[in-house]
């Protein structure tokens, strides 16, 4: 059994705690997601998983619970270390591709290594390797504007990659392309599993959780295993309408 790289245990997120308007977001959710999962996390507007996501990215904090990132509690970093962890172990890919638009393809990539203080050249090799890896590397001067979307997500999937770190978030990462381009993008994570990453994509579309080994469903801010995209579908129209 690979080790797991995300665990969770009684995981609370509760907004305006103690007012009238109190909010439970999420509501005592267990996940363990072991080495080289490809996992897709389900659920409508509302039912909680993008506060599961910012919280699994170290985007938040918890109301209560406990959440290992890779072994490491996360409760008991400081906000130093926090930045830390969340620059070598988590990789962010979004629906809006948040590329710099003054900036080439090779520099938007570049862009978080200059936070590790990493020699300019290294940081250009090792930003060329990544682009060449989602094969852009010959697109790599290239102007977002100069770029189709599906080129732009494969830009922020090279940014995500390139402090190589073991986990790869997505939050709707198809939502802004066409259905053929989102497919290659998928098949893109699936090569990532292949290689070894654990990727957990946050989707409210059956086929694109169709691609994930593992499929989840938030409703009502609780957790749910499904059995396949059709149930957990199924399951999220029901939650949805109660």
């Amino acid at each position: 059994m690979k080790n797991a790289v995300i665990e969770t245990r009684a995981l609370r997120k509760v907004y305006a705690a103690g007012s009238e308007a109190e909010v439970a977001a999420l509501k005592g959710v267990d996940l363990l997601i072991h080495a080289g999962e490809f996992v897709a996390i389900m659920g409508p507007s509302g039912s909680g998983k993008s506060t599961l996501m910012n919280l699994l990215g170290c985007l938040d904090t918890p109301s209560a619970g406990q959440y290992l990132c890779d072994g490491v509690d996360v409760a008991a970093l400081d906000a130093e270390a926090l930045a830390i962890l969340r620059r070598e172990k988590i990789g962010f890919v979004f629906q809006g591709f948040h590329l710099l638009p003054r900036m080439s393809a090779l520099e938007n990539v570049a862009m978080p290594l200059g936070y590790a203080r990493m020699p300019q050249a290294e940081r250009q090799q090792r930003a060329q390797a990544a682009l060449a890896a989602v094969g852009l590397g010959e697109r790599s001067h290239h102007k977002p504007n100069e770029l189709s979307g599906g080129q732009q997500q494969r830009v922020a999937i090279a940014r995500a990659l390139i402090n190589r770190p073991p986990i790869v978030m997505a939050d709707e990462p198809t939502g802004a392309l066409d259905s053929k381009t989102g497919e290659e993008i998928l098949a893109l994570f699936k090569q990532l599993r292949d290689d070894g990453h654990t990727v957990v994509l946050i989707t409210h579309d059956a086929e694109v959780a169709r691609h994930a080994d593992r499929i989840l469903v938030m409703r009502d801010g609780e957790l749910h295993q499904a059995t396949d995209a059709d149930s957990a579908l199924t399951g999220t129209l029901l939650g949805a309408n109660t």
